[in-house]
């Protein structure tokens, strides 16, 4: 018997050997020490009986944080936003890449601190006089904005629906969207009200906040046909009915518009050098203004804020199409002013112009063939609107009676 000891005293050394040996080897460790004691565990699978619960996992800096709006937007509070300009594209894209791409621009928004965002798409005309209007391939479908509104929504943000009159039919012959004059208004807000129901169904189905029955109409406001349209639209939809004029026509007298909330698209032009302080572009901004109104302005919403980021875009904010040299510190200082305007005239908020919805927010702007007012991708100008939208401003709050 004594012969078989030194043999017998062998295995267990060996096995060790090869338990603990084998790990180091081939990378993959069972043997775990457990607090507390003094012997190691054998693990000889990762099952999840074995892995710890999402709960009890230590926090790992490098995962992703969840897509959430840091302080989601409440009654009374500013909407801090930007307006997403979307076309769809010619080419067949599946519904998961549409909500992949809402993903990307709502994890920029949240990166923003934005609270709010607006999904403005394209409508049709065929001319100055005609009298209907239509959804065409660029026009995204009632279904498609379901499924973007639902991405927003997850993410904490308040929603705006904006359908934007095209203006392609209509620059060719010299004329905007706010001088179209239909042969036949009874025929218009007809073909109007038949584009705009399925889009309202979305927006009371998936509870958006605000849906804009139109956009810079300056000609048509006034026009007996809104009231019955609106009326039928607060039947569908429950929520907020807006209105968005452009700047020239807020300032030179009253918006006849039959809706709860009034936006401007605000591109005030200020006279002044591109090495304008900040006080002097706020200054500007006051003086259009006040020749509406003195004073706060809790009603008003700034539906559309941007300018170039070019030399000379303070005499002309509103140029889409210019592409003179690129400054970044006029469209900076731009976004700076207009935030302390909203702020000390107790507005409701701003939504900056714009993103397109197909764009990489991450990437900077190809200055040889994009347009100046981009903004995303800018350094200069994501930090106004950091600094903008993180400033503390309470907003207007519940109290509008001003």
């Amino acid at each position: 018997m004594r012969s078989r000891l030194p043999l017998l005293a062998l295995f267990p050394v060996t096995v060790l050997t090869v338990v603990l040996g084998t790990p180091f080897l081939f990378g993959d460790h069972p043997v775990r020490w457990e607090a507390g004691s003094a012997l190691p565990r054998l693990v000889l699978d990762d099952s999840p009986e074995d892995s710890p619960s999402p709960s009890e996992r230590p926090t790992d800096a490098t995962e992703p944080s969840p897509l959430r709006v840091a302080e989601p937007w409440k009654a009374g509070k500013p909407q801090w936003g930007v307006q997403i300009y979307w076309e769809e594209e010619p080419q067949e894209r599946s519904d998961e890449f549409i909500e992949k791409q809402a993903e990307k621009q709502a994890a920029y928004l949240v990166g923003l601190g934005a609270n709010s965002v607006s999904i403005s798409f394209p409508f049709f005309t065929e001319n100055p006089t005609s009298d209907t209007v239509a959804a065409r391939a660029k026009t995204p479908s009632p279904e498609r904005l379901r499924r973007v509104l639902r991405v927003f929504e997850k993410a904490g943000f308040r929603t705006t629906i904006r359908p934007v009159m095209d203006e392609t039919a209509l620059v060719r012959t010299g004329d905007w969207r706010g001088n179209i004059v239909p042969a036949s208004d009874s025929a218009w807000f007809t073909s109007y009200k038949k584009l705009l129901t399925p889009y309202l169904e979305i927006a009371e189905a998936e509870k958006a906040n605000t849906f804009v029955i139109a956009t810079e109409l300056s000609s048509m406001e006034g026009k007996p046909g809104w009231e019955k349209l609106v009326a039928s639209a607060e039947k569908t939809f429950s929520g907020e009915i807006s209105y968005d004029a452009n700047w020239d026509t807020y300032v030179s007298g009253r918006i006849d518009m039959p809706v709860s909330h009034l936006g401007v698209d605000a591109y005030f032009p200020v006279k002044v050098a591109d090495n304008a302080p900040v006080k002097t572009l706020v200054a500007g901004w006051h003086d259009w203004l006040d020749k509406k109104a003195t004073g706060p302005l809790p009603k008003i919403t700034i539906a559309e804020a941007g300018i170039g980021a070019m030399k000379g875009a303070y005499h002309a904010p509103g140029d889409f199409y210019a592409r003179r040299a690129v400054n970044p510190e006029v469209q900076a200082n731009w976004y700076t002013a207009v935030c302390q305007v909203v702020q000390e005239r107790r507005m409701s908020g701003v939504y900056w112009w714009s993103i397109h919805f197909d764009d990489d927010p991450n990437t900077p702007p190809d200055d040889k063939t994009a347009s100046r007012l981009d903004f995303a991708g800018r350094p200069l100008t994501e930090r106004a609107i950091k600094t903008c939208f993180s400033s503390g401003y309470a907003g207007p709050g519940t109290d509008t009676a001003n």
